[in-house]
């Protein structure tokens, strides 16, 4: 469906020109001589597009009459009388932003797409806090443990200030709902909050998508748009998979930490930000500190407040509530059926090593919920992953010798490769195929002393 435009311009030829402009852009456009035509108009329009000056009721009026019917609509307003005054007048009432005349049809463009970029964020923020209501309040993430009290401890202490928080931990631990709830419990709340998947976005667009770009910055490139870190002004950037940002990033990620400042691709322009970072990451930064892959000063620049999420390993007195959690989220899809569970189907649950920590966790619930016959889920209806039972050595016929977890498998290799090398680390770590840091700090991880025989 067509976004539709409301124009409101006493001018016919100027009116008929922008809405050509608009139609051929693929919108859709109504249009308005007066302010009492367009406020007929205004409850089925995406944006509003109004002069200041009108017939009858001016365009201040207007705006804020669209304001007591419609909150949230974006409007632009234009005028040839472009003083100062005007313009905070208008922002005052509540326009989005303001277009002086003349104009050129590119420039009316550009403002009319940055208007709707903001609107759609704002809109999806504000559906997300209606969605979320509570569910981001502690009492609502599952954990009763001594180590997930501790979390939640941490999550009072830093939530009211903006300080940059590193989230650590195995893939599925939670760390993205942590994120969200130390944005949801600080003074950033009604804020953007803007997730930033550092995995998912190839590297010749990371610097575009991360601090945006301008008109003419590469093929393609027919209009400005803001980066991420623009749209989260004043909220807080998730910085998801931190670990994968390659080093050409990480240099202009430590200046948006530093100074708080950037400019677009393309453009020589310094834009100030005020965003709170919380980044996190599967992968051992120390490591890749040790092997050059991750900047140290960046590094320190996140770590202001480490939080290691646990495994569900290591917090197994939380997985009768999480399993009760899950049944009953997913048992309402599926008629209500299997609304309990059994003591050997907990016990089974309990004795597993879950290297896919709660994610996995939930889709084994749902899964086994699906197969289930009976009213209750029993220990024959919990149905693991095999593939992950068998890299934990819980289930016969796991494909890593002895039945070992991978962790106990690669220390297992490293050992046989000092052997091999007469103790010689240089030599290990070529046989491994790792650099002389890497196998230096998991020999560390060991308890193998790192002194003795390095060449």
């Amino acid at each position: 469906m067509k976004q539709r435009i409301l124009v409101v311009e006493d001018e016919e030829k100027l009116r008929r020109v922008i809405e050509l402009q608009l139609q051929s852009a693929g919108f859709a456009v109504d249009q308005a001589r007066t302010a009492e035509e367009g406020l007929k108009l205004a409850d089925h329009a995406g944006l509003v597009l109004t002069d200041l000056r009108l017939p009858g009721m001016d365009g201040l009026e207007l705006i804020n009459r669209i304001r007591l019917q419609n909150a949230s609509v974006p409007i632009i307003v234009m005028t040839a009388f472009g003083t100062v005054e005007n313009a905070v007048e208008a922002m005052k009432a509540g326009a989005l932003d303001f277009l002086p005349k003349p104009f050129s049809m590119d420039h009316l463009m550009t403002v009319l797409n940055k208007a709707l970029e903001v609107s759609a964020l704002r809109s999806e923020n504000r559906k997300l806090r209606e969605e979320l209501g509570h569910h981001y309040e502690f009492d609502n993430i599952i954990g009763r443990s001594s180590a997930m009290q501790e979390i939640f401890a941490t999550i009072e202490r830093v939530a009211p200030t903006r300080a940059t928080v590193l989230l650590a931990g195995e893939s599925g631990t939670g760390k993205d709902l942590i994120a969200r709830a130390i944005h949801y419990h600080s003074p950033r709340r009604d804020r953007p909050f803007v997730k930033i998947n550092c995995t998912a976005i190839p590297e010749n667009l990371m610097e575009s998508e991360l601090f945006g770009y301008e008109k003419g910055a590469f093929t393609g490139a027919s209009s400005p748009k803001p980066g991420k870190f623009e749209q989260a002004d004043t909220g807080t950037v998730f910085l998801d998979e931190i670990g994968d940002v390659p080093a050409a990033i990480q240099v202009k990620l430590l200046r948006v930490l530093q100074e708080r400042e950037f400019e677009r691709l393309g453009s020589n322009k310094t834009r100030q930000i005020d965003v709170r970072v919380i980044a996190a990451t599967n992968a051992d930064l120390q490591a890749a500190l040790e092997s050059g892959e991750f900047r140290e000063d960046l590094y320190y620049r996140l770590n202001v407040v480490p939080m290691n999420m646990p495994p569900v390993r290591e917090r197994k007195e939380d997985i009768p509530a999480l399993a009760q959690h899950f049944l009953k989220k997913y048992a309402a899809d599926f008629g209500g059926k299997a609304a309990t569970i059994s003591p050997e189907a907990l016990d089974a649950l309990l004795q597993y090593h879950w290297p896919g920590n709660v994610r996995e966790l939930e889709n084994v619930i749902e899964r086994s919920l699906i197969l289930c016959a009976g009213d209750r889920l029993e220990a024959s209806d919990i149905k693991l992953d095999r593939i992950s039972a068998a890299r934990s050595g819980d289930v016969p016929g796991s494909f890593l010798p002895g039945g070992m977890t991978l962790q106990e498998h690669e220390q297992d290799l490293i050992r046989k490769a000092l052997a091999v090398a007469k103790g010689n680390k240089s030599q290990a770590a070529r046989l491994l195929g790792m650099t002389r840091n890497a196998l230096r700090y998991r020999l560390s991880q060991m308890g193998i002393n790192n002194d003795d025989n390095e060449e």
